[in-house]
């Protein structure tokens, strides 16, 4: 099911032993746009600390409850690599981070669970073998990103859209209120050309026009396949889904 990343923030985490925390933000990889790990915030358990959990440890989500349960426990997290968050996660930190919980290293060819989409293979050695990680963002970073059409700037990224079911990042929420008052729109990270991340700004492949007249995104409703399909459609793009 796709789902608001907005949403999800300050969804409780379950160790299999107490509560670790709530959701605080999450990191992804810019060359899949899968979600490699969630940000918790520990709150008054463990002051001022946030700690990296990865999706592939994460059960079946409790929606109704807005619990998300990991096959952790909380002296596992206590122990953990203390890494700042604040600052870029270097490669050195997720391999003591993997190592420590023995997790795969998602920058594997095969693809290996619930958000390890496989990286291409040429892609790899380069990959493994650099000091720090210039793939890996922050949803919270990438907040607020202009969003340049071919023809234009049109507005900025307010929101994600993800995949439940492999942590895929289906969509970025584009709020165009500063050019088109009060609209709201989807892009897909495949209609993106380039981001500049100096300059905080995401280029597609898009022109304003034909985002003027896109299907508008309704954030008071799930993102559906119905809705995909008129979208896709619209574009003439080939369907991720088909």
């Amino acid at each position: 099911m796709l789902r608001s990343m907005k949403t999800l923030h300050s969804y409780a985490i379950e160790a299999t032993d107490g509560n670790i925390g709530v959701i605080y933000s999450f990191y992804f990889d810019d060359l899949s746009w899968t979600i490699r790990y969630v940000v918790v915030d520990t709150g008054s358990w463990l002051p001022g600390r946030r700690v990296l959990v990865s999706p592939a440890v994460v059960g079946e989500p409790h929606w109704e409850m807005r619990q998300l349960p990991v096959n952790l426990t909380q002296e596992q997290v206590e122990n953990s690599p203390d890494i700042d968050t604040d600052q870029p996660v270097s490669r050195q930190h997720q391999i003591a981070l993997h190592d420590y919980y023995a997790w795969p290293m998602y920058w594997t060819v095969a693809p290996i669970g619930p958000g390890t989409v496989a990286m291409p293979p040429e892609l790899v050695e380069e990959f493994a073998s650099e000091s720090g990680d210039p793939h890996l963002r922050s949803t919270q970073e990438v907040l607020g990103y202009y969003i340049h059409a071919s023809d234009g700037d049109l507005g900025h990224v307010e929101d994600f859209i993800v995949d439940d079911d492999n942590w895929t990042i289906r969509y970025m929420v584009v709020d165009t209120r500063n050019w088109l008052p009060g609209k709201k729109v989807l892009v897909a990270p495949e209609w993106i050309t380039e981001v500049s991340w100096g300059e905080s700004k995401v280029h597609v492949d898009l022109t304003q026009d034909a985002i003027k007249d896109s299907p508008e995104y309704d954030s008071t409703e799930t993102v559906n396949r119905v809705y995909e399909e008129r979208l896709y459609d619209f574009y003439g793009r080939p369907k991720y889904w088909s």
